[in-house]
């Protein structure tokens, strides 16, 4: 997966600590908006499911489509990077995310869940560009002591994008509450044909404020004299056989354990966020509207936003295997607690997960590419590749929560944050010191 290792990466641009600092506030805007459409998926899952009278596992498939998109686009987007630069893949890709938002108005005419899927397909497919060159880009905007800064800086936006996206999506595709489904299965074939209609009507203005928003960012992006980025030293160091280089990968065990990592790391994360809104609405959880309900889903991505904080400033004086470690066994008592407990209590034993969700994506990414030199590159592709787990991970807790209950199939998480405390204390020192140099992370 081609993913530029940019550790040694130099700006030619003659720019001035000014002009980086604009570049860095618009290239920031990119991170809130990729954050924000991403978690507005949380709200599209329940709305859907409700409009076509889904199962749990169809419903899934929302999340399935959207980050499928990381692992088939991720290596198209690295060779545009590689043949255009940063700045355009950038434009290419927020271009590529309106025409997918643009496209909920069509789904939304007919209106057709697979058309759905389609648009979400293709708005995966420009967010994958998206951070593909940000990511890069960013690590290297100015002085390479300041990186880790400038991407915690960045990733703070990116989850108050999140934090905002579920009460946005609460009180403009939650607008009208929701007809109970078995409402919805006695209603005439025209009567069900208008409901949808209807409802799923909701939907329109929203992806085509977000196209608007995302039209202007490639344009305000494509006309703003961003700082020329320069990789060939890393071209350099990394040259040789690919199939050479893979092999040396493999031997990485720190890195192929990161990889399943991120899986599971990103799959229980979307997992959860995925199910709270029909969490919430169950009678013996929250018994509240799909719309409350909604809002509820902030505060998770909330505590996610504050957790970033907090871990930057933990991370000065404890081991990040060690943070990692504790961070993934609170996250599985507090699921545990929701598993075993009503009402209240297991409402906010779940949103609580967002705070020890957030060091586990930059801290695992550390970790995995810890050593790797030269290689940091290919293997930072392999880490991105793994984001697939936000695609695979919640379809099994749907098809589990379509037999055992939505309370239960909670259960799926609770084993993803046992592998990663067991990765985080264990899993994650390296075997091999082969290729060792400094290298700097990627956000996710």
């Amino acid at each position: 997966m081609a993913v530029t290792n940019v550790s040694t990466s130099t700006v030619t641009a003659t720019g001035t600590a000014t002009s980086n600092t604009g570049a860095m506030t618009i290239v920031t805007t990119l991170f809130f908006m990729w954050g924000f459409i991403t978690c507005l998926n949380d709200i599209l899952i329940p709305h859907l499911k409700n409009i076509f009278d889904l199962n749990y596992a169809q419903g899934m498939l929302v999340q399935f489509a959207f980050f499928s998109g990381y692992f088939v686009f991720a290596l198209p987007a690295g060779r545009i990077v590689e043949w255009l630069g940063y700045k355009r893949t950038m434009v290419i890709g927020l271009l590529t995310m309106a025409l997918g938002a643009w496209l909920f108005l069509p789904a939304a005419s007919v209106p057709s869940f697979p058309f759905f899927l389609t648009a979400l397909i293709i708005v995966a497919a420009g967010m994958t560009a998206l951070q593909v060159s940000a990511n890069a880009y960013v690590s290297v905007l100015g002085s390479p002591d300041k990186a880790s800064s400038r991407l915690n800086l960045t990733q703070a936006f990116n989850s108050l994008g999140t934090t905002v996206a579920p009460y946005f999506g609460s009180v403009l595709i939650l607008s009208t509450a929701a007809v109970a489904i078995d409402q919805v299965r006695k209603m005439s074939p025209e009567a069900l044909q208008s409901y949808r209609l209807h409802e799923a009507a909701t939907v329109k203005f929203p992806y085509m404020l977000i196209a608007g928003t995302l039209m202007l960012l490639a344009l305000v992006i494509a006309m703003y004299k961003l700082p020329e980025i320069s990789s060939a030293q890393d071209a350099k160091e990394a040259a040789g056989p690919h199939a050479s280089r893979t092999a040396i990968l493999w031997k990485h065990r720190h890195l192929i354990l990161g990889v399943v990592g991120i899986f599971v790391y990103v799959g229980a994360e979307v997992s959860i966020g995925s199910f709270l809104v029909n969490y919430f609405s169950q009678p013996n959880i929250g018994a509240m509207s799909e719309k409350t309900a909604a809002r509820y889903v902030s505060f998770y991505w909330m505590f996610a936003m504050i957790g970033r904080f907090i871990g930057s400033a933990v991370l000065r004086k404890v081991k990040t295997g060690t943070l990692l470690g504790f961070v993934a066994i609170m996250a599985c008592g507090l699921v545990i607690t929701s598993m075993l407990s009503f009402g209240h209590m297991a409402m906010w034993a779940i949103i609580f997960v967002g705070l020890f969700n957030s060091v586990m994506f930059p801290s695992i990414f550390t970790l995995g590419i810890a050593g790797l030199g030269a290689l940091t590159g290919e293997g930072s592709g392999l880490l991105v590749a793994a984001i697939v787990g936000g695609a695979i991970i919640p379809e099994i807790q749907g098809v589990l929560a379509d037999h055992i209950g939505i309370h239960h199939a909670f259960i799926i998480p609770v084993l993803c944050y046992c592998y990663i405390a067991y990765y985080g204390f264990k899993g994650s020192k390296p075997l091999s010191t082969a290729h060792e140099r400094p290298a700097e992370v990627p956000a996710g």
